[in-house]
């Protein structure tokens, strides 16, 4: 969404709400003139997180959108998502896991995928993995991953033929030093669903008597740019094995 746009947005849910300008200003905590300004299709200034407290304000919420080469984005994502999917599953068979990836779902109107199921012969534990690669809501994450959870016995049921003695959690995420920063900010928030110690999560892996929630950080495969692009091709660099939430 362009800034004219944006501005024309505001405009429309202030109004429906009946608000003046000065009313949002206040909600938001800005000056009138600033809202006037957005309204105007001049934001290209205003900062990121003002933007979130004026939309805030009038019920909604502002989302940012990244476009690479009209599309090819998404494909590089979707690449770093799998190179994840596909660390973690040989991971775990190595550990002697039954694996399956992208399990869809479907129960009473709760439906999606879990990225990765594994299921524990040995313990009967059942293992619901999500796989990141950014964090972007920890709220929208934590609700899903709940879901899934909530949900693993009846899945595993369905594709192992067992219920669980114990249903355990594990988020990946892709190791960059923003990925690594924001879950350490937000380990207040993490900490009930995935309290896990480092060194519990690796030995849990080779023996899951317990039920466990952690975190680990993988690395995602790189894809080169093609020659004549602006960037420069950057040599992939050896993959490196996973490590816990705070190692």
């Amino acid at each position: 969404m362009n800034d004219l746009a944006m501005g024309r947005a505001l405009r429309v849910l202030r109004q429906r709400l009946g608000w003046r300008q000065v009313d949002v200003a206040i909600d938001a905590g800005v000056s009138q003139q600033l809202i006037s300004k957005i309204e105007r299709g001049r934001s290209s200034r205003v900062s990121s997180a003002t933007l979130r407290r004026v939309f805030a304000a009038v019920d909604a919420d502002v989302v940012t959108y990244v476009r690479w080469r009209g599309g090819e984005l998404d494909r590089l994502l979707d690449e770093g998502h799998a190179s994840i999917v596909g660390s973690i599953a040989t991971l775990l068979r190595r550990r002697g896991w039954q694996v399956l990836t992208e399990v869809t779902f479907s129960d009473y109107g709760e439906r999606g995928s879990v990225d990765v199921l594994a299921w524990h012969p040995a313990t009967r534990t059942l293992l619901v993995v999500e796989v990141k690669t950014e964090i972007t809501s920890a709220e929208e994450l934590l609700r899903r991953h709940d879901a899934k959870v909530r949900l693993g016995p009846k899945i595993a049921m369905d594709r192992f033929g067992q219920l669980p003695a114990r249903t355990a959690r594990l988020l990946v995420v892709g190791d960059t030093q923003a990925n690594r920063r924001r879950v350490a900010r937000l380990s207040s928030v993490f900490g009930s669903a995935y309290p896990a110690a480092p060194g519990d999560v690796r030995r849990w892996l080779r023996d899951p008597v317990t039920p466990l929630g952690g975190v680990l950080f993988m690395e995602a495969g790189r894809t080169r740019v093609p020659l004549g692009s602006r960037s420069r091709a950057r040599r992939v660099s050896p993959g490196r094995r996973p490590t816990a939430l705070g190692s």
